[in-house]
């Protein structure tokens, strides 16, 4: 189903939460609405949900005007970052729940119920309590119940901010093949911008209210619109204009910002004519990554990334002189800059 807000505006108090925002989801797709905290995105989540209403513009589904539709009106399916599973019902009672209060037949439900245990991989578990499950477990309990009663929508609020670094990247993997064979609309809410990359089709980069760009990982990634994109999404340095990185001359020396990324940064231990030169600062090993702390000569820090077989032939050591290039550099127009 596809999803339409139009010119949404919402305001507490004197805070614009969401302003004059506008975007389409399209149907079947998953979308991440990914930005710092305070930027609207939870609010923005919610305005689609009916959970909150907009204070001017329009939310439409399924080419319907949903504006002042409720939850239940909506189809709209939701999970919380902290599940609000009912403590005192078993998984099995858990995920029929939605179905009984709807007076659903009891064979649909209990066929309904087994389907979903089966799809979010807890056969043999529906009789367990949450107390009895562990975080990544309480979520899938959480997703399934908001999928049995088949909603037009899933909206999903921070859904794994709660679980430890690990178990995250599992139910990342495991949403993204949930969401392939569903097929549901959804919408999911996160800061993480490798958890945002990695699970979506489409990125919403909100900043202060509002949509800083809207693309897939790639083209947010490679073609960053806005200065706060670029800083927001993937590790980046930022250098004034006037660097010795940038000696030759592709920035004005009064540019004020230029930003390149780590892995952009090329560096050789043989002066070649075209380096900065720079001193090792301190070796960060990452496991298949190495990033290098580089203090070039006229006094900036530029972090490099190398990957391990690169490292191994430049055999970097701690206060050895290199000499550091940007292979690609990027500065944005005057009043794009915050």
């Amino acid at each position: 189903m596809t999803i339409i807000v139009e010119n949404v505006s919402k305001q507490f108090g004197s805070f614009k939460a969401v302003d004059e925002v506008s975007l389409e989801i399209k149907t079947g797709s998953l979308v991440a609405l990914l930005g710092p905290s305070g930027s609207g995105k939870s609010t923005l989540l919610r305005l689609i949900a009916g959970l909150e209403n907009p204070d001017r513009g329009k939310i439409w589904i399924a080419n319907e005007d949903a504006t002042r539709k409720s939850v239940q009106q909506r189809g709209i399916g939701f999970v919380f970052q902290h599940y609000a599973l009912f403590k005192h019902l078993t998984v099995r009672q858990n995920i029929a729940f939605g179905l009984q209060i709807r007076n659903a037949a009891k064979n649909r439900t209990k066929a309904r119920v087994e389907q979903l245990l089966e799809l979010v991989q807890l056969q043999g578990l529906g009789d367990r309590y949450p107390s009895q499950l562990s975080g990544g477990q309480r979520q899938r309990v959480a997703l399934a119940r908001a999928l049995a009663v088949e909603p037009k929508v899933l909206l999903l609020d921070e859904p794994f901010g709660a679980l430890d670094a690990k178990v995250r990247k599992d139910l990342r993997a495991w949403l993204r093949r949930l969401h392939d064979e569903v097929h549901v609309t959804t919408v999911f809410v996160t800061h993480d911008q490798e958890e945002a990359m990695e699970v979506s089709d489409e990125l919403v980069v909100m900043n202060k209210g509002r949509v800083e760009q809207i693309g897939t990982p790639a083209q947010i990634y490679d073609h960053p619109a806005t200065p706060f994109v670029m800083s927001f999404i993937g590790p980046v340095n930022v250098l004034p204009g006037s660097s010795r990185l940038f000696a030759d001359g592709r920035f004005d020396r009064i540019t004020p910002q230029v930003f390149v990324r780590p892995h952009d940064v090329l560096v050789t231990t043989q002066p070649n004519g075209a380096g900065a030169p720079a001193r090792v600062s301190r070796l960060i090993h990452l496991g298949w990554e190495v990033q290098a702390e580089l203090t070039l000569d006229d006094g900036p820090v530029v972090n490099a990334i190398f990957a391990r077989e690169r490292f191994d032939e430049l055999n970097l050591e701690p206060q050895q002189q290199v000499y550091v290039r940007p292979k690609d550099a990027k500065a944005f127009p005057l009043h794009n800059l915050v």
